[in-house]
């Protein structure tokens, strides 16, 4: 009796945390999202099955993603932080918001010209021996992707303002713009855009992306530019983690692409195949890392301030719960694989040989959703604390070891041999995290 009195009382008050309020309402509207974004794929799947035409979109996408994941989210993770020490000190955020979104801009600006730069070199090298229709197609997609950099950098700072300001729904929402407008070109224009289409699809998005936050933003009085000032504590602190943040960033994106690369040297449709057996496990990895991930960092960056042994407490708590409740969710997935990607996938142009091939590789990257959500987890944690040098030396050894896991296992497996790789990977790199999180709650402790 006194235990199911004292269930009642924990859940009465995980009803009243305003955190776990805030999570709830990021997975459901992450949820809402990702289902369109996931309906988007099928239509994409049945539109296009394991062909060259989505190889080479998956290849275009590559460098602006990459420069997205690597330097503009890096941008917004050291920007949350510090944005957050800026508010609690008095500083004008006016200031510090007009200085970051120059930066932003400016960076992306930049690597968008160094995009377009190495494009040659960088197919040749990484993807060698394919048609010249192989490479016009990948050009002529990369084209349309370029400006999205400029967007994309724009939005992410903007929803992290969202996200500190508590407006968590619409810091969430906005991904939606772009799954609407892919699918609107695939059902209505696909045939008068052809190999354009889902590439314009995104770039349409990208900008209806921006065009909502900003909105969003102006209308609930976050936007607050004043005149920039690069000498202020909270912007040097800022340019001083972002070497750090980013060189993690940019090791970390290489793991992809370096997968994509030994994917790009079996057979066609190789690339696409392990795209597609990533889908599901994506699905639900995205949803819980933006559920989690956009309310925690804020919420570190202001515990940390206050009481920094609580925050460690904190973490270890929802790694631990979070840990057991991945793995009962996963394990009734994993058996049903099969039956999920012929659900979903299997229409049209993708095939049951397809449905086979990519189950299997869909298995192996299910196994390794807890480390990977974890791991996640605890970089949040240590961004909010500024232990950014650490994750770079991290993501360095994590780099090297999926280049030589990638080149053994390929040989023995296939492009299985790239999915294990993978969740090896994600194990050591999140038992190394936990290790170092662990050693600098000690540290904190003594001093």
């Amino acid at each position: 009796m006194n235990k199911l009195k004292h269930i009642k009382t924990f859940l009465r008050s995980l009803r009243k945390n305003p955190t776990i309020i805030n999570i709830i309402t990021v997975a459901f509207i992450t949820l809402l999202v990702k289902g369109l974004g996931f309906y988007k794929e099928i239509i994409v799947a049945g539109s296009f099955g394991l062909s060259e035409l989505l190889d080479t979109f998956f290849i275009a996408a590559l460098v602006p993603g990459f420069i997205y994941q690597v330097f503009l989210v890096a941008f917004k993770s050291v920007f949350i932080p510090n944005y957050v020490a800026e508010q609690k000190a008095g500083a004008s955020v006016g200031s510090i918001q007009t200085t970051s979104l120059l930066i932003t801009i400016f960076m992306s600006l930049f690597f968008m010209i160094i995009a377009f730069l190495i494009t040659n070199t960088f197919l040749k090298i990484l993807f060698p021996n394919h048609t010249d229709l192989y490479y016009n197609l990948i050009k002529l997609q990369f084209s349309y992707l370029l400006p999205c950099i400029l967007f994309w950098g724009m939005s992410s700072l903007i929803s992290g303002l969202l996200n500190v300001h508590n407006e968590f729904k619409y810091a969430t929402l906005y991904p939606i713009f772009t799954s609407i407008s892919m699918i609107t070109l695939l059902l209505f224009f696909k045939d008068y855009f052809q190999e354009r289409v889902l590439a314009l699809g995104m770039l349409i998005g990208s900008i209806l992306e921006f065009l909502f936050l900003f909105i969003v933003a102006k209308f609930k009085h976050i936007l607050k530019f004043r005149k920039p000032d690069f000498k202020s504590h909270g912007t040097r602190m800022m340019l001083n983690q972002l070497p750090a943040k980013a060189s993690s960033g940019f090791l970390t994106g290489l793991i992809p692409v370096t997968d994509q690369f030994f994917a790009a040297q079996l057979v066609i449709g190789s690339v696409a195949a392990l795209n597609y057996g990533l889908k599901i496990p994506a699905f639900f990895t995205t949803i819980i890392i933006i559920a989690m991930g956009n309310v925690l960092l804020p919420y570190f960056s202001k515990l940390t301030l206050d009481n920094r042994d609580m925050a460690f407490k904190e973490l270890y708590n929802i790694l631990k719960w979070l840990f057991i409740g991945l793995l009962i969710v996963i394990i009734p997935i994993i058996l049903f694989s099969s039956s999920l990607v012929e659900l979903i996938f299997e229409r049209n142009e993708f095939t049951s040989n397809d449905t086979i091939i990519v189950s299997k590789i869909q298995i192996i990257f299910l196994c390794g959703i807890p480390f990977t959500i974890c791991g996640n987890i605890i970089v949040r944690f240590l961004t909010s604390i500024n232990r950014n040098s650490f994750m770079a030396y991290v993501s360095f050894f994590s780099m090297l070891l999926n280049i030589l896991l990638d080149y053994i296992l390929l040989k023995i497996y296939g492009v299985f041999g790239i999915a294990f790789s993978t969740i090896i990977l994600q194990i050591v790199r999140s038992m190394v995290l936990l290790k170092y999180t662990t050693k600098q709650r000690y540290l904190i402790k003594r001093g």
